[in-house]
C-alpha cells in the first residue's frame, strides 16, 4: 500500500496554535488511544459551502477603518487558499437589528413599488459583497431573508415587535421579493436563494414578522412560488421556516407535506439558538429526502467575548452537529462587528468571529474565527460526506471527502484533558495526541 500524504492542522487553548500546521508528534505514554473509524465507501449529503452575513452592521464597521485592515479582514475570510474560503453571504431585505436604524425600499402606501429603490444598500453592503467576490475570484451564493415588511403592510403598524403580514397586502409583498432580486442583480449580484421570514415564531423588539407554518405554507403557494416559476425565478432556492432547531421538523412537515407548496420549496432554513437537537434535522432530512437543510444564522449572543474559547467550540460542536446530520451549507451570522459588538439599532449586541475596534483601528480574530476555518477552508465545495465514527463519546467527529479524492477529517477535544487519537484513513494509520480544547483537522491524499 502506498504511504498518503497525512497534514495536520491544530487550534487549541492556551498555545499559539490557530490554524497551525502541525509536526507528527509522540502520543503521552498509559493514554488511552480513541479509535475513530472511517468509511469512505458510505456516503451521505454533498457540501454547497460556507460563508457570513453581509448586514449593514458589519459593513458600516468595516467602513470605519483603515483600508489596510479592512483589506485583511476581507482577504483572511474570502480568500480561496490563504483566507477561509467563503463562498456564501447572506443579505437582509429591508432592515434587521443589525441595521443602523428601520428602513425599507418603498415610501409609505406604495401600492404599486413605484418608488422601490436599493438605494441604500449601494452605500456600503453591495460595494462590500463585489470586493469579497473580487478577493474570493467568484460570484458568492447570496440567501437574502426579510426581517419584516414595511409597517403599513402589517397588523401591528410597526416594523419591530412582531405583528402579521395584513392578508390584502399578501401579493405585493411577494412582488417586492421579486423586486429586491431584480434590483440586485441589475447591480451584478444575483440572489442564489431567499428565505420566506426571518424568525418567524420571534416576537422580537426589532425587526420582525410571525408567520404560523400554515401562514408560511399558504403564502409560499399562492403567492411568491406562482410569481417566482410566472417572472423566470424558478431556479431560485426557497427556503423556509429560517429559525431554530427545536420545531424544524414540525415546521418543514406543514410545508412540505402539501405538495402545492412543496413543489416551489427548495429546502428548510436554520438556526442554532435554543436548541442542539441536532437529530431534528435528520427527521426531516428522513422525511423529506429530496429536500435540503442550510444552516442560515448563529452567533454568540451578550456583546463582544474578546479572547473566549468556549465561542469557538460552540461553533465547532455545532457545525459537527449539523454535517452529521445531512446539512449542506453553513452561514454565520455578522462577518464583523465593533468594539461594542454593534452596530445595533435596539441594543442587542453580539459577538462576531471577527471583531474590529473602530477608536484604535485594531482588528481581533476569535477563536470562532479559527474553529470555523477548520471546516470552511478544507472541507470544499462537492465535497461528499463519509461515514465517521469515534470509540469515545469524548471525542466530536466529522469527515468528508473532497472532489480531489482527498479525505478531511475533523476532530472536536472540549474538554480539560488531552485525547489521543487513532484513525486508519484509506490504508493509512495516523496517530495525533489533541491537547485539551483544541480542534484538529487531518487532511488524508495521495
Amino acid at each position: 500500500m502506498l504511504t498518503k500524504t497525512v497534514t495536520h492542522i491544530q487550534t487549541a487553548k492556551d498555545t499559539g496554535d490557530r490554524l497551525q500546521v502541525k509536526s507528527p508528534s509522540p502520543v503521552e505514554s498509559g493514554s488511552r488511544t480513541i479509535e475513530v473509524q472511517i468509511n469512505p465507501d458510505r456516503t451521505f449529503q454533498k457540501i454547497l459551502g460556507f460563508g457570513g452575513a453581509f448586514t449593514e452592521a458589519a459593513a458600516y464597521s468595516l467602513s470605519l477603518i483603515s483600508k489596510e485592515k479592512r483589506d485583511e479582514i476581507i482577504h483572511r475570510y474570502f480568500h480561496p487558499d490563504e483566507g477561509l474560503g467563503y463562498n456564501f453571504g447572506r443579505t437582509h431585505i429591508n432592515s434587521c437589528d443589525f441595521s443602523l436604524g428601520n428602513y425599507t425600499y418603498v415610501e409609505d402606501g406604495d401600492m404599486t413599488l413605484d418608488s422601490f429603490s436599493i438605494e441604500r444598500e449601494k452605500e456600503l453592503v453591495i460595494p462590500l459583497i463585489k470586493y469579497a467576490e473580487k478577493v474570493a475570484g467568484q460570484s458568492l451564493k447570496i440567501v437574502s431573508s426579510p426581517w419584516s415588511p414595511p409597517h403599513w403592510m402589517k397588523s401591528n403598524n410597526e416594523m419591530n415587535h412582531g405583528g402579521k403580514l395584513l392578508e390584502e397586502y399578501q401579493p405585493v409583498w411577494a412582488e417586492y421579493y421579486l423586486r429586491y432580486i431584480d434590483a440586485m442583480e441589475a447591480e451584478g449580484i444575483p440572489i442564489w436563494g431567499i428565505t420566506i421570514q426571518n424568525e418567524p415564531e420571534a416576537k422580537q423588539v426589532w425587526d420582525s414578522c410571525l408567520y404560523t407554518a400554515e401562514e408560511e405554507r399558504d403564502f409560499i403557494k399562492n403567492h411568491l412560488g406562482p410569481l417566482l416559476h410566472t417572472r423566470g425565478k424558478s431556479d431560485l432556492k426557497v427556503i423556509i421556516w429560517d429559525h431554530n432547531r427545536d420545531v424544524v421538523y414540525e415546521r418543514a412537515k406543514t410545508v412540505l407535506s402539501d405538495p402545492e407548496a412543496s413543489k416551489y420549496v427548495w429546502g428548510t432554513g436554520l438556526h442554532w439558538y435554543v436548541s442542539e437537537e441536532f437529530e431534528n434535522l435528520s427527521k426531516v432530512h428522513h422525511e423529506f429526502p429530496d429536500k435540503h437543510l442550510i444552516f442560515t444564522e448563529g452567533c454568540i449572543e451578550g456583546g463582544v467575548q474578546l479572547g473566549a474559547w468556549h465561542t469557538g467550540e460552540r461553533y465547532a460542536r455545532n457545525i459537527i452537529g449539523d454535517l452529521n446530520n445531512y446539512l449542506e451549507a453553513w452561514i454565520d451570522w455578522n462577518l464583523v462587528l465593533n468594539e461594542q459588538g454593534g452596530p445595533n439599532h435596539v441594543g442587542n449586541y453580539c459577538d462576531a468571529p471577527v471583531i474590529v475596534d473602530t477608536k484604535k483601528d485594531e482588528i481581533h480574530y476569535n477563536s470562532s474565527y479559527f474553529y470555523i476555518g477548520h471546516f470552511s477552508r478544507y472541507i470544499k465545495p462537492g465535497a461528499v460526506k463519509v461515514e465517521c465514527n469515534a470509540s469515545d463519546d469524548r471525542l466530536q467527529t466529522t469527515a468528508f471527502r473532497n472532489p480531489t479524492g482527498e479525505v478531511v477529517l475533523v476532530l472536536l477535544n472540549e474538554h480539560e484533558e488531552s485525547l489521543s487519537v487513532q484513525s486508519n484513513v484509506l490504508g493509512q494509520m495516523i496517530t495525533i495526541e489533541m491537547p485539551p480544547h483544541s480542534i484538529s483537522t487531518l487532511l488524508i491524499g495521495e
